[in-house]
């Protein structure tokens, strides 16, 4: 029935159609998956705005967070990947390639550098125009960006960081080293012991079909806490796929037109498209590069030059410009494809969580 469904319908014998007549509840369910699998391709799709649209959309972006008065930013895989480190459902993405029955290389998280996007978003903290940061990466780079501990979540841990439970509270320790090197799902020990009570170090990785209890890194109360009092919510580089599944986030209880502003920046379709106030289909750097140059101080561009003779006629000192947030996602060097293996900390225990495919 299958086979015959995908020839033209006027190819069909007579004894073809009441075959198809005759099983008309197996035709339904295979059309049915076949919208379904031409529903998901197109979600995957990436689509990238023009140079035109995509200032516009960003000037309005940009008007919003001038007038939030608590903005909280939501980053995924996608704001890391101008650093070689790959996503999780674009085309080339580590959960992409798995599901194809592909392997994945091996990457060393440790050598990557924070992007123009980490870094704008440090400057928009700490000129306190964002409140809060909730982080699904674990590659430690809001951190190495300077971004404050106190206004971070990261909801799926830090490959930086390892903890000692036995300690109370449980004590931490950041490392200058992925300490997931031994780990995997529903195994965390680290192999090292702590100091003080000699319990053994667990990572604070938090993988498929676990949930994450440790106060930090993942900072559970900040999130919501900043989530209640957003009235600007922007989405960087995340599917919302599992986000979506964090009520608390979403503050679900209030009544939608009491809910905050959400903008998306993401190449591919997300589950809040529909709730978003604005979608911008761009790559974070570029986005947040147009948004830094929106957000500079107006005086530099409303300020008026002196003239050759008047240029010595003050000895006060003049403002300085912003130094340029400097960085090109482009020039960024192929990532190695190194040994392959079946996942990685990012990838283990994948197979596990997924569902069985129903067989026709």
């Amino acid at each position: 029935i299958s086979k015959l469904l995908k020839k033209c319908e006027s190819e069909w014998t007579e004894e073809e159609r009441y075959l198809l007549q005759a099983h008309q509840d197996m035709v339904q369910e295979l059309s049915r998956r076949q919208t379904r699998r031409c529903l998901l391709k197109r979600q995957q799709e990436e689509v990238i705005d023009d140079a035109d649209n995509l200032k516009t959309k960003v000037k309005q972006l940009a008007e919003a967070v001038q007038h939030a008065k608590h903005m909280v930013i939501y980053t995924g895989a996608g704001i890391s990947t101008a650093a070689s480190i790959p996503d999780y459902r674009g085309p080339n993405g580590v959960w992409t390639q798995l599901q194809k029955g592909r392997c994945v290389s091996t990457t060393d998280l440790s050598l990557a550098e924070p992007t123009l996007t980490h870094m704008s978003i440090w400057m928009l903290h700490k000129n306190k125009m964002i409140q809060h940061v909730v982080s699904q990466n674990c590659d430690g780079l809001h951190v190495r960006s300077g971004l404050s501990r106190n206004a971070l979540s990261e909801l799926h841990g830090n490959m930086f960081i390892e903890v000692c439970p036995s300690c109370s509270p449980p004590r931490e320790f950041i490392r200058l080293f992925d300490v997931t090197e031994r780990t995997a799902l529903h195994r965390h020990g680290t192999g090292r012991f702590c100091p003080h009570c000699r319990g053994e170090l667990r990572d604070t990785i938090v993988h498929f079909g676990e949930r994450g209890t440790l106060e930090q890194p993942l900072n559970w109360r900040g999130a919501a806490e900043a989530a209640q009092a957003a009235d600007l919510i922007l989405c960087l580089g995340s599917s919302l796929k599992v986000l979506k599944k964090y009520s608390c986030l979403w503050c679900m209880d209030r009544p939608a037109n009491k809910r905050p502003k959400l903008y998306i920046v993401n190449l591919q379709w997300t589950p809040k498209d529909n709730m978003a106030t604005l979608k911008i289909h761009g790559k974070c750097d570029d986005v947040m590069g147009l948004l830094m140059e929106e957000s500079r101080d107006p005086i530099f561009s409303l300020a008026k030059p002196l003239s050759q003779p008047e240029q010595k006629s003050h000895t006060r000192k003049c403002l300085a410009p912003p130094v340029a947030l400097v960085g090109d996602s482009e020039d960024t060097p192929p990532q190695d494809e190194g040994t392959a293996l079946q996942g990685g900390w990012f990838g283990r225990g994948y197979s596990k969580a997924r569902r069985k495919k129903k067989s026709v």
